[in-house]
């Protein structure tokens, strides 16, 4: 077996079980690996309408066949269940080493089922696997308690682990590994924390087979050359990191300021890449194999590590009001700590902001800690506040729509399907609105990053205002990522490559006969596999939109003046070349032809 280890674990919470089952490799490679098997998987092992924090969720930890190959950013590894922020199927996709480890030690996916009765680590090298006790990690931030368990585990091991948020249920919490690279989005750290599982170690000793070495060898040499030349992978990112994006976005009029409530920051420059570098990187840091290494480790007199990425900079920056660089810095340290998303963490703190300009929540509420925008004081607090559900910061811990649900203006949320939106105002960029409304998980810009086109000119530039276009372009990301994510890659090479370069090495590793056209027909079958699972958990075509303000609200002032998101007028062609009908519902036919029909019709 080429590429894929073959062995998929199997680990029961409840009554403290595992067995190893063999990959059926058909069904992998229909679907690639990663995060498509894991969706077509998911699907299969639970029923869409259950409670995501009960004990009938399971969550699918997966690989992709090019995890731990010497493909270039072959580290990514997925976090696969049903999300409890947003109800729906979810994938939160992550880097770093642990990824590659896993494929090591032999697996390509580890399902994780039942709960624990008491707080739990799961101890993995090669074929010997233990539960082990977890109390004394249960309530320890990150660092410590990943320090902990590699004084107990195979030297070198990885690990992977819930903070205090996972611990506490709040529906933002992300999954952590190697203290500061993050599965974020969607709350599946809580998922985590609902089975009283802390971690997951794991140290291997083999490597998959390639099906042609010398072969895959020329082609990376290749694109490793073509993405140290690109402008993007080997110039901005590996020089200003993803934050290169700040001065980008404010000065196209599109960065959300103040809970979207402006799109241009007067303090975007003391935010940005630059300032970054100038002032507090220490050092750019690397994934497994990665050549462009975006990666930020930054220090300030209190705290040092990894971070922060552009958005972490911008949902504590610009969407809050605040331009003091040093307090988000700090503020990201805490998001890794407690182990929660930085971008619901940030987006969810400027929705409390507004909603204390407005009067919803008094000074009563706040046990003396600020939140006013414009205000750094309170940001690293509130943080600290949502690991711990203390005072508000119980409310906070839901994310923003539950947040602002409870004071009656859900509006007031700045979310697509309950997910925080991103650092990209769909106002000013009319594609970038249609790819968060359509988008599985909801507000997600990674798995449909159609400001490429609209902002940076990549593949080609193209006009952000117009919604002529904008559905082929959202579909085509969608399905793009969908199967870089499966192979298990990082979607910033697609800055710098294109789908030849992905089937080159998808071949040459696991010996198929992709092309562009079926690599491509891939990707929209994982994408419909988990509407599918969507429209089973009850979702419809009502929750394919975005904010109202983001709809009626025009934009006040700067480049993007006067401008609102066009939505209606793109969502009927986007159901139309999805093969969807009206409603947004898979026809049979489109079924027929993805080959989902017998299974899913």
């Amino acid at each position: 077996m080429y590429g894929y280890m073959g062995k998929i674990l199997r680990a029961n919470l409840t009554d403290k079980s595992f067995k190893v089952e063999p990959l059926d490799l058909e069904r992998a490679k229909k679907f690639i690996g990663g995060r498509g098997l894991a969706a077509d998987l998911l699907l299969e092992e639970i029923d869409p309408s259950i409670d995501a924090l009960s004990e009938d969720n399971k969550m699918i930890i997966s690989t992709g066949p090019l995890t731990g190959t010497p493909t270039p950013t072959g580290g990514r590894y997925m976090v696969t269940t049903k999300s409890p922020l947003s109800d729906v199927a979810t994938s939160s996709n992550s880097g770093g080493f642990w990824g590659a480890e896993l494929k090591f030690a032999g697996y390509d996916a580890i399902i994780i089922e039942g709960k624990s009765d008491t707080p739990v680590y799961i101890s993995i090298e090669d074929d010997q696997i233990e539960f082990r006790d977890a109390s004394h990690l249960w309530g320890k931030i990150v660092s410590e308690a990943t320090n902990t368990i590699k004084t107990e585990s195979a030297e070198k091991s990885r690990v992977l682990v819930i903070g205090p948020a996972g611990e506490n249920l709040s529906k933002i919490a992300a999954v952590m590994n190697d203290i500061d690279r993050a599965a974020g989005r969607s709350g599946v750290g809580a998922v985590m924390g609902s089975k009283n599982l802390k971690a997951i170690a794991v140290k291997g000793s083999q490597q998959p087979e390639l099906y042609d070495r010398e072969g895959l060898k020329e082609t990376v040499s290749a694109i490793n050359k073509t993405i140290r030349e690109n402008d993007t992978t080997g110039g901005g990112l590996p020089t200003f990191g993803t934050a290169v994006l700040v001065n980008i976005m404010n000065e196209n009029g599109a960065f959300p300021t103040r809970n979207y409530q402006t799109s241009v920051f007067e303090g975007s420059d003391k935010i940005s890449g630059e300032t970054l570098a100038e002032k507090y990187l220490v050092k750019k840091e690397a994934c497994f194999r990665c050549p462009i290494a975006c990666g930020r480790y930054s220090k300030t007199d209190e705290v040092e590590g990894g971070g922060p990425e552009f958005e972490t900079i911008w949902s504590y920056g610009a969407a809050c009001g605040i331009d003091d660089l040093e307090e988000i810095i700090k503020a990201n340290y805490w998001c890794n700590e407690v182990g929660v998303d930085t971008i619901s963490a940030g987006a969810t703190i400027a929705a409390a902001m507004e909603l204390y300009e407005k009067g919803y929540i008094r000074d009563n509420d706040l046990d003396g800690t600020p939140l006013a925008f414009g205000n750094a004081d309170g940001i690293v607090e509130w943080t600290k506040r949502m690991g711990s559900r203390e005072g508000l910061g119980d409310l906070l811990a839901e994310g923003s729509y539950r947040l602002c649900e409870h004071y009656g203006v859900p509006e007031f949320s700045m979310s697509s399907k309950k997910l925080e939106l991103p650092a990209y105002d769909p106002r000013g960029a009319q594609g970038q609105g249609l790819a968060y409304a359509t988008c599985n998980r909801g507000g997600c810009h990674v798995r449909g990053y159609v400001v490429s086109p609209e902002v940076l000119g990549n593949p080609e530039k193209i006009d952000r205002f117009s919604v002529d276009g904008k559905a082929k372009w959202a579909k085509f990301f969608h399905d793009q990522v969908a199967f870089i994510d499966s192979l298990g890659l990082c979607v910033f090479t697609s800055f710098a490559i294109g789908a030849d370069e992905y089937v080159q090495m998808y071949n040459a590793a696991c010996g198929t006969e992709h092309t562009v056209d079926s690599l491509r027909e891939a990707g929209e079958r994982i994408w419909c596999v988990e509407k599918i699972f969507n429209l089973r958990a009850g979702l419809t075509m009502a929750d394919d939109t975005l904010p109202r303000r983001l709809l009626e609200e025009e934009i006040p002032e700067g480049p993007s003046a006067g401008h609102v998101n066009r939505l209606a007028e793109m969502l009927p062609e986007y159901y139309k070349l999805r093969g969807w009908d009206e409603k947004g519902i898979p026809t049979t036919e489109r079924l027929n032809k993805l080959m989902l029909a017998e299974k899913y019709s």
